[in-house]
């Protein structure tokens, strides 16, 4: 879909950080902000994400953690939703299988 790739300002390997959200897609119903782990020392470049796209989640400093296609079943996370230390992670896979189902399902 288009945007950059860039390094993080900081390595997160192991850690974790405070998400916020738009209460859409895999994040509804969830606390709102909510701890999740992080892996990654790469990030979406906020300014070249493409149109089509919708920034769903972010952490207290402006990264971006959730992004979704404004018109396709397409969503993205930053973070490991499957991960021990990530509060409420097996409600977000319910909503990963919930919302991606068809409408007639």
């Amino acid at each position: 879909f288009g945007g950059k790739i860039i390094r993080a300002k900081e390595l997160m390997h192991g850690k974790t950080s405070m998400i916020h959200h738009l209460d859409v897609g895999v994040f509804k119903g969830l606390p709102n902000p909510f701890r999740a782990t992080r892996y990654h020392s790469l990030v979406i470049e906020r300014e070249s994400l493409p149109d089509c796209l919708e920034i769903t989640a972010w952490t207290d400093d402006g990264e971006i953690m959730g992004v979704r296609h404004k018109t396709l079943a397409v969503e993205g996370v930053q973070f490991h939703p499957e991960s021990i230390l990530t509060e409420h992670g097996h409600a977000m896979l319910a909503n990963f299988l919930k919302f991606g189902q068809p409408a007639h399902a």
